[in-house]
């Protein structure tokens, strides 16, 4: 492998992790809130505003119906408005958290639904306030399902960013078109593949490790 092509991964890479990094931060940031709202705004939740809750339930669903594809076509305007352009690594962030945030509010949403609801009485039983029990109980207690949530939704984001080279966002997608598909350059493409594969191996391992040390 030449030394352009090599330095050309390693950037392309770079741009990659940027855009994987600070998408699900915003998806995580965002959405665990929106879980934390479905779920305490139930018929069984501490707040009890079910209209609330299946509003934003069909929202978040709405959002997660649209192939990601169409929802980098279909953000154009925003992505601009907010990054000022619409190509690049740093606009691609816009399309790759909108997407992202719905993805992991149901994932988290899952996971505090696992927590057992006799520890929430518990606490109620105590005094608790519903805040401590929002944070104490039912963050606390889903932790290991928030971080297995948490790498999935990773996994899921380098595969979209990925997906988003297709339209000049930058990273190994965009290498892999530009370089490998359109330039028939097998040694762009097959790099760019063993780079993938690595970068979601790394991720699932080092999740599934932080999930069991979180239960124990």
């Amino acid at each position: 492998m030449s030394p352009l092509i090599l330095n050309l991964i390693l950037r392309s890479t770079y741009q990659t992790l940027e855009m994987v990094l600070a998408s699900t931060a915003i998806s995580v940031v965002l959405g665990l809130p929106l879980a934390l709202f479905m779920l305490t705004t139930g018929p069984q939740g501490l707040y009890r505003l079910p209209f609330a809750a299946r509003l934003m339930g069909m929202i978040v669903d709405a959002l997660r119906a649209v192939p990601f594809i169409i929802l980098l076509v279909l953000l154009i305007p925003i992505t601009r408005f907010i990054a000022g352009t619409s190509l690049g690594t740093e606009a691609a962030i816009v399309p790759l958290s909108i997407a992202g945030i719905p993805y992991f509010a149901r994932i988290a949403e899952m996971a505090l639904r696992e927590v057992d609801p006799g520890l929430v009485d518990a606490v109620k039983a105590m005094g608790g306030t519903r805040f401590t029990i929002i944070r104490s109980v039912l963050i606390a207690e889903a932790m290991p399902g928030l971080i297995s949530g948490l790498t999935v939704t990773l996994i899921t984001m380098v595969g979209a960013s990925a997906m988003a080279g297709a339209i000049g966002a930058g990273g190994l997608g965009d290498l892999a078109i530009r370089y490998g598909y359109q330039r028939f350059n097998t040694t762009v493409m097959f790099g760019v593949v063993a780079v993938l594969i690595i970068m979601v191996s790394l991720m699932q391992i080092a999740g599934n490790t932080l999930a069991r040390w979180l239960k124990h």
